[in-house]
């Protein structure tokens, strides 16, 4: 019986993992609506909230009148209409069932003609309105200018996914690769979010916009990173001391990419041209992020990616975070331009993490990391386990490739919290020591020259970046906490509530950020904002775009793979804010 349930959970993760591009079209029929009766009660009761939405939302765009005037002096206050949309929004997270369903019910209601037109508006006033920044790069502006003004800045991230038909040769002839429009689009995000920081300068110079960058997306067929992750599993050098699946990116990894033939690994010849041609076209955008002055974020993936990503990124950061010698006008706007995602949930990341600093150092190169928990654990196990059972079925159809007896993502969620809250007191260590130029003695008193603001001579370019992404509240406190503990930040004053309010200098802003996602637990962002003070953004906000059709399956897949974010747990505590917020607002 055991065996069976997990036979039948397995084939349905599966049916979702190995299609990490799909369309909606496609979403449902690979669903097969195992229970149609269930799936079209719950399409009934998504369509009576979406309905309720459009009409509490229609009365509210005029209601924002009620909004107290604008105080120079504070943050500009949230429209009542978007608190509104927030309480809707999170009440439908609330019910159960529903993010589980939504796949399915956008399936559902997007194949009726005249449903379809339906949802799509009032999905738009909802749900896209809440997570997304805009339909396209130059329409993220607004949503840029306006995190600007509240002192955030953001993340530029083109989250349209390929379909997969198309992105296997059903294209016509001579159109170009679904995968090729998205490194175009990719270059398209940069310039938008150059231009942006040209018209808006920070007067310390950092910039505050960036763009974040998903592999799979980029290559015709992601089986491609499987299998290479599968060859680096089996032939990379191992590391000393040893780093837990998915290992650690060694310099030589991408040599597998010139070999003349693919025989005697788990690569095809297809394989390699599309490797390396993911490789040129990274190159491109990097390079273009680099003309341009945008720093670019590799997001992490399923762990049966991770090998090959990595591999990339590592090649990445050693061509393009070179850091300069000497100490000239240019060395001090020298800024890591690659940042790679290290995911606290992976066994592997206490030893990854100092063998990250450890390579970097021996390398020369300025290490990027943005260190965030992970969003796919329940997968992760789910394959694991299939991968090592005793069932035939199972074991063809997981997607784990990990040769450890164990997962690898720790067992808890505690473990995953203390490996991310360790992680953020090694790296924010080494932005100390890099601050103060490694120097062991009067410690204290060259970090505080270093920080100040008028410092007589040009600073030594940084050897370490970090953005911390999160949506818990105790490990952005302990961001806060280290930063005044290392001396990266002083105390200028309290808030309201007698908290600490901390001024990171322009040296710490260089290197240090921290950031959630467009939409979602915008109370931590302002408590953030709120007890900082800097010359430009130390928050940052995760913004997403695309065309409404085609960002959707992003919306559903986004609420499964952040059900920590999204829960109803969560998920209550927001619609709880939002709705004193609006009580506030109009009963004062």
């Amino acid at each position: 019986m055991v065996t069976h349930l997990l036979r039948g959970s397995l084939l349905r993760q599966a049916s979702s993992l190995s299609s990490r591009h799909f369309s909606v079209h496609s979403t449902f029929k690979r669903s097969a609506w195992r229970n149609t009766s269930k799936g079209f009660r719950w399409s009934l009761a998504s369509g009576a909230v979406l309905a309720t939405s459009a009409v509490f939302l229609q009365s509210a765009i005029h209601a924002d009148a009620l909004d107290p005037p604008k105080n120079d002096d504070h943050k500009k206050p949230t429209p009542l209409s978007s608190l509104i949309r927030s309480y809707i929004v999170y009440t439908a997270c609330c019910i159960p069932g529903l993010v589980d369903w939504s796949p399915a019910i956008l399936s559902t209601l997007m194949s009726v003609p005249l449903l379809k037109q339906i949802t799509e508006a009032i999905v738009r006033v909802t749900f896209f309105n809440q997570f997304v920044g805009g339909d396209t790069a130059h329409g993220t502006v607004p949503v840029l200018e306006s995190l600007q003004e509240q002192n955030k800045g953001s993340i530029l991230v083109y989250s349209v996914e390929v379909d997969e038909t198309e992105a296997a040769g059903g294209a016509k002839k001579n159109e170009v690769p679904a995968h090729k429009l998205i490194v175009d689009e990719m270059i398209q995000s940069i310039n938008v979010a150059a231009d942006f920081e040209e018209q808006h300068p920070s007067s310390s110079g950092v910039r505050s916009t960036w763009v974040a960058v998903k592999l799979t997306a980029l290559l015709p067929n992601a089986q491609s990173l499987i299998n290479f992750s599968k060859h680096l599993v089996n032939t990379r050098p191992r590391s000393s001391p040893p780093v837990l699946f998915p290992g650690a990116p060694h310099p030589t990894d991408l040599d597998a990419l010139t070999l003349r033939s693919a025989q005697g690994t788990s690569l095809t010849e297809q394989d390699i041209i599309d490797l390396k041609d993911l490789h040129a076209d990274l190159v491109r955008i990097c390079t273009r992020a680099q003309e341009r002055g945008i720093r670019l974020l590799i997001d992490a993936e399923h762990s049966w990616y991770q090998p090959a990503i990595d591999s990339f990124t590592l090649a990445l950061m050693r061509q393009f975070n070179k850091v300069p010698d000497g100490h000239s006008e240019s060395c001090s706007k020298f800024q890591p331009l690659i940042y790679t995602t290290i995911q606290a949930y992976l066994r592997r990341t206490p030893a990854y993490v100092a063998q990250s600093l450890a390579d970097a150092e021996a390398g020369g190169y300025a290490l990027g990391i943005k260190l965030v928990r992970g969003a796919y654990h329940p997968y992760e196990t789910t394959a694991h386990f299939a991968r090592t059972s005793g069932d035939e079925d199972l074991k063809h159809n997981s997607l784990s490739i990990s040769p450890d007896p164990e997962p690898p993502v720790w067992a808890t969620k505690p473990d995953s919290d203390a490996a991310f809250n360790n992680s953020v007191k090694v790296i924010l260590e080494a932005v100390a020591q890099d601050i103060e130029g490694n120097k062991s003695s009067s410690r204290r008193g060259s970090l505080s020259s270093l920080l100040k603001k008028d410092a007589d001579s040009a600073p030594a370019p940084p050897t370490i970046g970090v953005i911390f992404g999160s949506h818990n509240w105790d490990s952005q406190k302990l961001v806060l906490k280290e930063l005044i503990k290392l001396g990266l930040a002083n105390v200028e004053g309290t808030t309201e509530n007698g908290e600490p309010i901390i001024r990171i200098g322009d040296e710490v802003i260089r290197r240090v950020s921290v950031a959630q996602l467009y939409g979602m637990t915008d109370a931590l962002t302002n408590y953030i904002v709120d007890r900082t003070s800097s010359s430009s953004p130390f928050v940052l906000k995760y913004v997403p775009y695309g065309a409404l059709a085609e960002v959707m399956p992003y919306l559903s897949r986004r609420a499964i793979e952040n059900k920590s974010v999204l829960g109803t747990g969560a998920a209550t505590e927001e619609r709880k804010r939002a709705a004193a917020e609006i009580k506030k607002r109009i009963f004062g």
